[in-house]
């Protein structure tokens, strides 16, 4: 039996954590309100407006992936036809057919969201694995093949609309970015709370159970196809808020957001993040879509880049970004975190060097092989380069064998370093 000393600390662990908890969610609040004071350019606003459309769309992936383990290669369906639902809904409230405000708009991709999450989640949510990845791929493409064929509906051109209508609330036109980016922080900060409530409720529990043992699920009394039936539903919902967002932010909705390639950038963003935790997939959306972005304004060779990054993270770190945080975390809270240090110094500069031959290499590559037309002369890094010299080849090649000679013997020393660190952590767990 406890005494009243092992009670008190047990009451006082419980409180800090509480502590910790409502700190970590008034950060998370504060912080997207905040950014636009320090980051005040059209660009930057635009791309946090990506970040936090992909968020929700991320966010609501992983209640399928992560806490019912369902992979789904389909769930652009739901954020596509909520993207064109509030489309419609915006063509229609500007041409005084329906008087709906434009702040509550997502709601309208959240319920269609819903609708036809009940309607494709019936019969695919029976089986769950194989079988329901490759029902969801089927019924992403079946609808992304409709849309083209539907004029009034989608169309090749796709649906455009123009958001400053309908009634102003205060002022509020949403024809500044600005008023756009914080429209989509306060459905973010909803989605995100109501999301992570659902993680605490009975459901979001036995859809756990689910996804590590269906039939112990099935013994105790609950039905599997149920429980993943209900989260599918409610991911769609929220998939369709993300659509609803997309359509007011970009004023346009086409056919390329039902496609194979819109339901694969969110299993990116959950596997880099870290599916097995809520923050994770918002590690991973902001990470994509800034690389995405980034990247894509200075190479056209981005999906290779984005195809070694996630093939790395499935390789090397499984649990994502949010699992190497943790593991760190804990390590932050011993005080060991300084006997870690020089370990990763010593990885960083070789790791650079690997990186940079790599991106000389590929990027001589692409250039001699996809832009010869525009001569062989190329710029990386404004260091001007030309790539029918073998200097630049040479160059990539010594980088590339130097830098992984001495990062191999790197993450050696680091691996030790670690293997001590978790020796003294468990030392020090034991009584």
């Amino acid at each position: 039996m406890m005494n009243n000393t092992d009670a008190m600390s047990l009451t006082l662990g419980e409180s800090k954590v509480r502590s910790r908890r409502w700190l970590v969610w008034v950060a998370a609040i504060a912080v997207p309100l905040l950014l636009p004071l320090v980051f005040r350019s059209g660009y930057a606003l635009s791309m946090m407006c990506q970040m936090g459309i992909a968020v929700i769309f991320a966010l609501s992936y992983n209640m399928l992936l992560g806490q019912s383990g369902l992979l789904s290669f389909g769930h652009a369906v739901y954020y596509g036809l909520g993207g064109y639902a509030s489309i419609h809904a915006l063509n229609a409230i500007g041409a005084g057919k329906l008087d709906f405000p434009v702040t509550l708009l997502p709601l309208i991709g959240g319920v269609t969201g819903l609708f036809f999450g009940i309607v494709f989640g019936y019969a695919s949510t029976k089986r769950a694995g194989t079988v329901f990845a490759m029902i969801s791929l089927g019924i992403g493409e079946l609808m992304a093949a409709g849309s083209t064929v539907l004029p009034g509906f989608g169309g090749e051109a796709g649906i455009s609309a123009n958001r400053v209508t309908g009634k102003g609330l205060f002022g509020i036109t949403y024809g500044p970015p600005v008023q756009v980016y914080y429209l989509i922080a306060l459905w973010l900060v909803v989605s995100a709370i109501l999301m992570y409530a659902l993680t605490q409720t009975p459901l979001g529990r036995m859809a756990n159970a689910v996804r590590d043992n269906p039939e112990r699920a099935q013994f105790v009394g609950y039905n599997p196809q149920r429980v993943r039936f209900i989260t599918l539903v409610l991911s769609a919902f929220f998939a369709g808020v993300a659509g609803g967002l997309t359509a007011i932010n970009y004023e346009i909705v086409t056919q390329e957001y039902l496609t194979a390639h819109t339901s694969v950038t969110p299993l990116l963003m959950t596997f880099i993040g870290g599916a097995g935790y809520f923050f994770g997939p918002v590690l991973g959306a902001i990470l994509v879509t800034f690389l995405q972005v980034v990247l894509g304004a200075y190479t056209k060779a981005w999906p290779l880049y984005m195809g070694v990054v996630f093939i790395s993270t499935v390789l090397f770190a499984p649990q994502g970004l949010a699992g190497i945080v943790m593991q760190h975390r804990q390590v932050w809270s011993a005080g060991l975190m300084r006997r870690l240090v020089p370990a990763y110094a010593k990885v960083f500069v070789p790791a650079c060097a690997l990186l940079l031959g790599t991106i000389c290499l590929v990027e001589s590559t692409y250039h001699l092989t996809t832009e010869a037309q525009a001569g062989t002369q190329m710029s990386l890094f404004r260091i001007p380069l030309d790539v029918a010299t073998p200097a630049p080849w040479i160059g990539a090649a010594a980088l590339i064998a130097i830098g992984l000679y001495f990062f191999r013997r790197s993450c050696a020393a680091a691996a030790l370093s670690w293997e001590g660190i978790t020796a003294e952590l468990q030392r020090r767990k034991s009584p």
